[in-house]
């Protein structure tokens, strides 16, 4: 069982910065994919960026260029760093863990396992 918890999210401006966190429990941390997906009212949950198993990372095009993922195994953390927000970036925003399989990093049904999710707010 991976228990995952974001953090970090809040009210911001347009053109302002945020930076989201996501802590996993489990010994096994570094073998797990780890994906940032964000859901806005009535709307369904969109891919944002994921760490993959390769080492590298990949971004859903609204948001390259803005968004930087990253990891530190050591801490098993996953932090999403956020700047330039637009208010269209207002959303519902989770963390997810991959524990095996194939599958594209893109679609929640790949993911395993979910954290409870972290309110993202832009004001324009």
């Amino acid at each position: 069982q991976v228990q995952l918890v974001e953090s970090g999210g809040g009210l911001v401006q347009a053109g302002g910065s945020l930076r989201l966190s996501c802590a996993a429990s489990g010994r096994t941390f570094s073998n797990y994919a780890m994906g940032w997906f964000r859901q806005a009212p009535g709307k369904e949950r969109e891919f944002v960026a994921a760490s993959m198993w390769s080492g590298g990372m990949t971004y859903a095009d609204s948001v390259k260029g803005r968004f930087t993922a990253s990891r530190d195994n050591a801490k098993n953390t996953v932090n999403l760093q956020m700047n330039s927000l637009k208010p269209e970036d207002t959303a519902v925003y989770y963390c997810a863990a991959a524990v095996g399989g194939a599958g594209n990093y893109h679609f929640p049904s790949f993911y395993n396992y979910w954290g409870q999710g972290t309110q993202v707010t832009v004001s324009s």
